[in-house]
């Protein structure tokens, strides 16, 4: 089985949600996959794939490195508005000092 197989066969798991014990026999042996994938994932193999895939189109001309994030689609975590509970209240600037 080739390399070219097992990251198709790694790819259509991702993309489809499943389980590994699902993925089609065509793409070889599930467990053979999901070796692969750990092994690749701990060894830097896909960091390397995704900078080559980058340089690549940019060297094409083929990705804008331009990134725009609009607030109202990034969600926050529910307790990232608030201050902590319970914690110590800052001293208001108006307010008079204590004699």
């Amino acid at each position: 089985m080739d390399d070219r197989t097992v990251l198709n066969g790694i790819v259509w798991k991702f993309r489809t949600g499943i389980a590994w014990r699902d993925v089609p026999e065509r793409y070889g042996p599930w467990a053979t996959l999901h070796t692969r994938f750990r092994r690749w994932a701990l060894d830097g193999t896909f960091e390397r794939m995704l900078r080559a895939a980058q340089a690549r189109a940019d060297a094409t001309g083929d990705i804008d490195w331009l990134v725009s994030v609009d607030s109202t689609i990034v969600r926050a975590h529910q307790h990232a508005a608030g201050a902590p509970k319970g914690g110590s209240a800052a001293p208001s600037l108006d307010a008079p000092e204590a004699a």
